[in-house]
């Protein structure tokens, strides 16, 4: 019989000094998300499982839990990912003509870790643009989501693009199922020839080469170049490598410090990505510390078929980085208060809160034990006044 307080495997709570820094990282995304001019929405945890999964293929379907409400009858569904939410209330609540800049912040549910050490549940923040399909909506996210890991103490950035239309326009053309189409772009995103090979060789052989050739078009900046080169000049090919050179060109004017990456071959995260994706990884990790891209068909399904460019990250999952590097905040620093029931005590204490300063009251018996807070001041009486001095 397991104990009663053992969690399941990959759930974990955050203790003191965890939540701490959380809710400080919670704070500091929302807040330069606020300065870019997006609003915040809430949606709810669980809701009809059509609505959670439209649009957004096999992986998140494995993600996320099921179970049937007892009040309807009908299979609900604990969120996996929060997009699909946000593109229900931007075509039905909101319903507005123009621009819409989104962003979120809540915990999501997986069924299964995304590696040994991940957790089944993130503290998902995001942020979208719907109604625009030019290419300035993906700089903007682009660099929405550079200055949050810069405001979240995240440094050593580098920007990993790629686009979804190199990889539909080698395949332009190829009748296949939807089964064995995924098994095609897991062997490109896993970089695996001998699979890709067996996968595609009743393919047309120009097709076959590109794919082949999309193994190797990974790196820095001439990986464009190479790819204009052997790529079959096909338009989405073409109109997918001038849009990431743009991209490029902008992000490197704007952001030096970011290092730049290409992988053509990338379609790892989401399969409803439909044009620029991007990943930005940190110094110390392995896994990207955000993802994002254009999804401009993941509102189809709720009938507004609008333009979407957005990214997300876990907050959470920032916390072992920050922690390697130093860039998690320090703990502010407290004043230590006797407690009591004189009025002037109780004022200055008040006064103090109000100011914005940490105050911990002692409470009685308790004088001589330790606290979470680092306590560098304490409040004590002179004369008939109360004051505070440094420890």
């Amino acid at each position: 019989m397991s104990s009663a307080w053992l969690l399941p495997e990959h759930i974990a709570d955050l203790l003191p000094a965890q939540a701490r820094r959380v809710e400080e990282l919670r704070r500091k995304v929302l807040d330069v998300a606020g300065r870019y001019g997006y609003e915040l929405v809430i949606p709810p945890l669980l809701e009809h499982l059509e609505s959670l999964l439209s649009g957004t293929g096999e992986t998140l379907d494995l993600k996320t839990f099921k179970l049937v409400d007892q009040l309807s009858g009908r299979t609900l569904g604990v969120r996996a990912d929060t997009t699909p939410q946000v593109a229900r209330i931007d075509a039905h609540l909101l319903n507005r003509q123009g621009v819409a800049r989104l962003c979120y912040c809540g915990p999501v549910l997986h069924t299964r870790p995304s590696g040994l050490l991940a957790t089944r549940e993130p503290l998902q923040f995001g942020a979208e643009i719907y109604g625009h399909a030019g290419l300035e909506a993906d700089l903007e996210i682009v660099e929405l989501a550079i200055d949050c890991l810069r405001q979240a103490g995240v440094g050593e950035l580098t920007l990993d693009l790629g686009d979804a239309r190199v990889v539909r326009g080698a395949l332009a053309g190829i009748a296949t199922d939807g089964e064995h189409m995924a098994l095609v772009i897991r062997a490109l995103a896993a970089k695996d020839g001998p699979a890709l090979d067996a996968l595609t060789h009743s393919f047309p052989s120009e097709s076959r080469t590109a794919l082949r050739l999309l193994l190797s078009l990974y790196g820095g900046a001439d990986v464009l170049d190479k790819a204009r080169r052997e790529l079959p000049a096909r338009g989405l090919v073409r109109e997918a490598l001038d849009d990431l050179a743009w991209l490029a060109s902008h992000v490197s004017y704007a952001h030096p410090e970011v290092a730049l990456g290409f992988d053509l071959a990338d379609l790892s995260g989401y399969a409803y990505y439909s044009g620029p994706r991007f990943a930005l990884y940190a110094a110390t990790a392995n896994d990207a510390m955000a993802r994002g891209g254009r999804y401009d068909e993941v509102g189809a399904v709720f009938g507004r078929n609008r333009p979407a460019v957005g990214f997300s990250m876990d907050l959470k999952g920032l916390l072992p980085i920050l922690q390697s590097t130093g860039g998690a905040a320090a703990i502010r620093a407290a004043i230590r208060a006797p407690w009591g029931d004189d009025a002037k005590l109780r004022g200055a204490i008040r006064r103090l809160r109000d100011q914005g300063e940490i105050v911990v009251c002692v409470l009685p018996g308790h004088e001589h034990e330790g606290d979470e807070f680092e306590c560098d001041r304490e409040l004590t009486a002179a004369g008939d006044q109360w004051v505070v001095r440094a420890l």
